[in-house]
């Protein structure tokens, strides 16, 4: 089984900074594509940012600038550098990936989500 385990969510002030990890565990062969998203109350999940097995990244407009995604792959962690924070960035955060993990005797591609880590961001 895979597991994906989020960390680093907390309160935080307007204009601040906070760093979020997700590590995968579990008998992995590889991550194919690993992203953040994050629900507000009241609103849809949307995505924040992702980054390819290759490192190219996209994000979403209202965090452009901000936010970084970034990576170890040998760590099979993945991570979100929140600056500059604002109160319209309190959600849930959750961590998502695209892994290709070992049940034997075959490896099978499957899409994961980690548990949800609330930022909370004050005015």
């Amino acid at each position: 089984q895979v597991q994906l385990v989020e960390s680093g969510g907390g309160l935080v002030q307007a204009g601040g900074s906070l760093r979020l990890s997700c590590a995968a565990s579990g008998i992995i062969f590889s991550l194919n594509s690993m992203g953040w998203y994050r629900q507000a109350p009241g609103k849809q999940r949307e995505l924040v940012a992702a980054i390819s097995v290759a490192g190219s990244t996209n994000y979403a407009d209202s965090v452009k600038g901000r936010f970084t995604i970034s990576r170890d792959i040998a760590k099979n962690t993945w991570y979100l550098q929140m600056n500059s924070v604002k109160p319209e960035d309190t959600a849930v955060y959750y961590c998502n990936a695209d892994i290709t993990y070992y049940s034997g005797p075959l490896y099978q591609p499957r899409n994961y989500w980690g548990q949800g880590t609330q930022v909370t961001v004050s005015s």
